[in-house]
């Protein structure tokens, strides 16, 4: 990947853990990967805390977040962008969609949802479509209601999503997004996005005026980030954020995606699943230097 000096001073990259709960040693390959690709590139290596799940998001936790990378003894770039101070850019971004009739309100919870999947499969007789990860689509449901229907149920304070209207957002962008993946090795190549596979995807919560989607592309462009490096458990998500980013005029990064780090049953480490974290790893007197060599950043 050939970059001249003044490109190197443009190129900017990023690692975004949630405060969820403690990093593990996945966390800290991906957070090394994002080191080790800046230093190759010559870019700016920044951190953002995306934090707007606010029933699961802690403070304790990213304290915890800043203390075990500078164990790790990782650096960051300008101040850390927090997702939860940013709200009004997201809600912005909406409002750019829904002023082009894009996303509509939802009012179906996850049982109802799954009911009328339930309905379109003892009527079709085979199975309901799922997302890649494993969810069934969106059946439309909401779709189908009034603009005077919809509003009346918001106005009466009853709880909602905004989904994106995928086949209008498609039609907008000629029915094709793309984005542009690399590896280690420098090599590039061109990846057409599959977004129709995701359905109506969820673009504002109810509890909060974003989703990690939507928050992921404003503040990549907001931030200025020309390469994403992250685990290939997202790397289909990145169908969602090329639509998104074509919608809103947004730049594309490139994308690198890394191996996930597997415990002794095969899994992929996980906070879900109490994967040892680095708090207890220290604790048990592993040193930095160790977790680095361990894996493969000596």
């Amino acid at each position: 990947m050939a970059t001249s000096s003044s490109d190197r001073d443009k190129l900017v990259l990023r690692f975004a853990p949630s405060p969820n709960g403690r990093l593990h040693l996945g966390h800290a390959f991906s957070a090394l990967t994002n080191e080790r690709i800046a230093a190759r590139l010559g870019g700016r290596l920044l951190l953002r805390i995306e934090d707007i799940d606010v029933t699961r998001c802690r403070p304790e936790f990213e304290q915890a977040i800043h203390e075990d990378l500078a164990w790790l003894g990782l650096r960051f770039d300008d101040a850390v962008r927090r997702q939860s101070e940013h709200f009004d850019d997201y809600r912005a971004a909406l409002d750019l969609l829904r002023g082009r009739g894009l996303v509509y309100p939802c009012f179906c919870s996850r049982q109802q949802i799954g009911r009328a999947v339930g309905a379109k499969e003892a009527e079709t007789g085979g199975a309901w479509p799922r997302d890649p990860d494993g969810s069934p689509l969106y059946p439309g449901t909401c779709r189908k209601l009034s603009e005077a229907e919809a509003q009346a149920r918001i106005a009466a304070g009853e709880p909602h999503v905004l989904r994106l209207a995928m086949d209008r957002a498609l039609s907008e962008i000629g029915g094709e997004a793309v984005y542009q993946r690399f590896d280690e090795a420098g090599t590039e190549c061109m990846v057409r996005a599959e977004p129709e596979r995701w359905g109506d995807v969820v673009l504002a919560r109810k509890d909060v005026p974003t989703s990690y989607h939507l928050s992921v592309v404003v503040d990549d462009a907001l931030q200025g980030v020309t390469h994403v490096v992250r685990g290939r458990d997202l790397e289909a998500a990145t169908d969602i954020h090329a639509v998104l980013q074509r919608l809103l005029g947004l730049a594309s990064p490139r994308y690198h995606f890394h191996r996930l780090l597997q415990d002794e049953t095969g899994q992929k480490l996980a906070k879900s699943r109490m994967s040892e974290s680095l708090a207890d790893l220290r604790v048990r007197g592993v040193t930095a230097a160790e977790i680095r060599e361990r894996l493969g950043f000596p």
